[in-house]
């Protein structure tokens, strides 16, 4: 056996990891009373643990994040009405796997966002696929792809997306294009694939801010009972750890 050899077909095969660890383990010894079994089960494990960090770390960057935000990062103070049993079944991401959607809302600065990306982190975590849009970006990005006819795709590339997180909902005003991209979008992920709401306005407010009562109406049936929702309280986060207190 050539160990050079050995690790050339490694490297072709895309087993790098494995490569290396091969490498180390014939210049140190390092698994000398291993058993053949027990090496190849040690290198076969590290090629599959870099695999995986490697896809967390692709669908994190994919997902576009604003926030660093993390589960165990989650404030649950008592002034902020963020109910931990609800928390923990939500971040078990079986309402991803049901399709089921949630609705975050609360004042500004409640942590509505950073909650919501914490939540798609985890799904990144779970190798989901994730993305996360500032909603009138969301829009701005949506004509574009109208306007250059890539608009099919991008929707098939969302539809495809196991979470889809819009943040700001409903902070700016929705035209005729906005809403029929937001039907486009809720038709074409409803019953196959989960979004978040983050927004300022209560959900008894979204008709209003919708717009179109047909429209509207489509809209909110295919998104409001199939969701959870979470509702937080308190003063803003932003005034509490600022620099000038």
């Amino acid at each position: 056996m050539n160990p050079h050899n050995t690790q050339e077909k490694m490297r072709a095969m895309r087993l790098k990891t494995m490569a290396e660890l091969y490498q180390q383990s014939l210049a140190n010894n390092m698994y000398g009373q291993y058993s053949v079994d027990e090496v190849m089960s040690t290198l076969i494990d590290a090629e599959w643990e870099e695999r995986q960090q490697r896809k967390i770390t692709n669908l994190t960057k994919r997902a576009g994040f604003r926030q660093q935000a993390a589960p165990t990062d989650i404030d649950y103070h008592p002034d902020r009405g963020l109910d931990k049993t609800l928390m923990g079944r939500l971040l078990s991401l079986r309402f991803i796997k049901k399709a089921e959607n949630l609705i975050i809302t609360g004042p500004t600065g409640t942590g509505k966002s950073w909650l919501g990306q914490a939540i798609g982190r985890q799904a990144c975590l779970m190798l989901l696929k994730t993305r996360y849009f500032v909603t009138a970006r969301f829009f701005d990005e949506a004509k574009l792809a109208k306007l250059d006819g890539s608009w099919p795709k991008l929707l098939q590339t969302l539809y495809k997306t196991d979470l889809l997180i819009l943040d700001d909902f409903g902070l700016h005003p929705m035209d005729p294009a906005d809403r029929q991209l937001l039907l486009d979008l809720i038709e074409t992920r409803h019953g196959d694939a989960s979004t978040i709401f983050c927004s300022q306005i209560p959900v008894s407010g979204w008709h209003k801010l919708i717009g179109e009562g047909t429209i509207a109406d489509a809209i909110l049936d295919r998104v409001v009972y199939s969701s959870h929702r979470i509702e937080l309280k308190g003063e803003s986060l932003r005034k509490k750890n600022s620099l000038n207190q």
